[in-house]
């Protein structure tokens, strides 16, 4: 019986805990100022004009070695 009453406590616990860290993350917002948006529009035309694309699991297959070294 004192097994079930302390896994109902820590369940509690750790319901509660998430409540807070979730509340947390929604009261505290972050801004950019007017600088950090300048330099992420220049990052965002520079790659634009390298014809900069993001890759998908494809892409990162084709150009890492997935099948490791072979012994000399």
């Amino acid at each position: 019986m004192n097994a079930l009453i302390a896994l109902a406590a820590f369940v509690a616990i750790a319901l509660v805990g998430w409540a807070i860290a979730e509340l947390k993350g929604k009261s505290c917002v972050y801004q950019n100022n007017e600088e950090e948006e300048a330099a992420l529009e220049r990052t965002q035309e520079a790659q634009k004009k390298a014809d900069y694309g993001e890759m998908d699991i494809h892409d990162v297959m084709e150009t890492i070695s997935t099948k490791g070294f072979k012994a000399v």
